[in-house]
């Protein structure tokens, strides 16, 4: 994925090659609202970047792009007072963002499947245990519930050994984990 710069300001192509350079990915030029709308139609971006200036001058401008950008990161820098260096600052700082925000997520929706699976698991080894506890079962129907209370035991132990916990991993060349 790519990153689209949205500015007018003279040297945007300079800018935007120096930034591509630093990220080590490529990163588009549009110079208004119908390049960039354009642009994000045609296109996945991780992040867009708007100049400031624009935002200032057209903000309805600014939020049409926002609402077209899907799931790119939306970012507003002032151009005229920022380097390239800024940018890849600010551009990498969003991304690092987004992984944790990512990896934070990841790490609920776990949780909540584990806790939804050890109760479900709990619950068919405590009634295959008990319906084998009761007696008065044909032979066949027992075997089936000792079948299911050892399927239910196992799948518990595996339930309860723990994994190694997902780590943050860089998105961008050059990039530090978080």
């Amino acid at each position: 994925m790519s990153i689209l710069m949205v500015t007018g300001v003279e040297g945007a192509r300079n800018c935007a090659d120096a930034v591509a350079k630093q990220l080590g990915t490529e990163v588009e030029v549009a110079e208004g609202r119908r390049g960039a709308v354009s642009a994000l139609r045609h296109g996945e971006f991780q992040a867009v970047v708007i100049d400031e200036s624009l935002a200032e001058c057209d903000p309805a401008a600014a939020d049409a792009i926002c609402e077209q950008a899907g799931l790119a990161i939306p970012l507003q820098i002032n151009f005229a007072l920022s380097g390239a260096a800024r940018l890849v600052r600010e551009i990498r700082s969003a991304l690092h963002r987004r992984e944790r925000e990512q990896l934070l997520a990841r790490r609920a929706a776990s949780a909540v499947i584990e806790a939804e699976l050890k109760s479900t698991v709990a619950g068919l080894l405590l009634n295959s245990e008990l319906a084998l506890s009761g007696g008065n079962l044909p032979p066949q129907v027992a075997e089936r519930l000792r079948v299911v209370a050892d399927l239910a035991g196992s799948l518990r132990s595996q339930l309860n050994t723990p994994v190694a916990p997902a780590t943050v991993r860089p998105g961008l060349r050059g990039t530090a984990a978080a």
